[in-house]
């Protein structure tokens, strides 16, 4: 699911991971379009605003009783990814084994390159890790470098394929920094299928240019 607006300068974007049935994912999605109009007014805030409260928002969407009555209904469960970009922060919402990185040449100079670490036995579904008395899933903030960032997010049938081409995100990296997105994407998708992937998998990935000087350390 994606979601922009150029003006206010924002993409929402979620990417799902179901298994055992396409039904956990499907509803995902109802839902938020479901809470559309609420998220978007709070994606117009300011900034500061937005990422203060968009975290509470996301797990009261995830909590709402009659969204957990539905999850029981389907069947399988699904991983969910959930990215905001606005200004020059990127902020994330992670919810099992789905995978965001974060590609600009600054940070790869210094081997970094993925945002969430995959977390397993966490779902939205027939399994659902939002009915427990504490959910669990894992979130944060980081603040985009100058030039233009790279943000690329991924289901785990790229990095479980056989021969393990793209397991390190720095050869993701090395492919995306040498093309067009759409070409990269397209040779990624190629070498898996190639080596007999046997998962699906789902890219999403944008370029984003930062004006703004980023935060470097003192003696710099």
């Amino acid at each position: 699911m994606l979601w922009a607006d150029e003006q206010k300068d924002w993409e929402f974007v979620i990417i799902l991971d179901a298994h055992n049935s396409a039904e956990s994912a499907e509803l995902v999605i109802k839902q938020f379009n479901k809470k559309k109009t609420e998220i978007q007014n709070l994606l117009l805030l300011s900034c500061v605003q937005t990422l203060n409260r968009l975290e509470e928002t996301i797990i009261e969407v995830f909590q709402e009783e009659e969204f957990i009555s539905e999850c029981r209904k389907v069947k399988g469960e699904t991983s969910c990814l959930i990215v905001l970009r606005k200004d020059k922060y990127l902020w994330w919402f992670s919810i099992g084994d789905c995978i965001s990185c974060l590609f600009h040449p600054e940070l790869a100079r210094l081997g970094q390159y993925q945002i969430n670490q995959r977390q397993f036995y966490e779902w939205v579904g027939q399994v659902n890790t939002f009915e427990q008395k504490i959910p669990c899933y894992s979130s944060g903030v980081r603040e985009l470098r100058k030039g233009v960032n790279n943000i690329f997010l991924t289901t785990d049938g790229l990095v479980e394929c056989p021969g393990e081409p793209f397991t390190n995100p720095k050869e993701i990296y090395k492919v995306m920094k040498g093309h067009q997105i759409q070409d990269g994407i397209n040779i990624l998708l190629q070498t898996i299928k190639v080596n007999n992937v046997r998962d699906s998998t789902t890219i999403i990935s944008w370029d984003v240019n930062i004006t703004e000087d980023g935060t470097k350390p003192s003696d710099e």
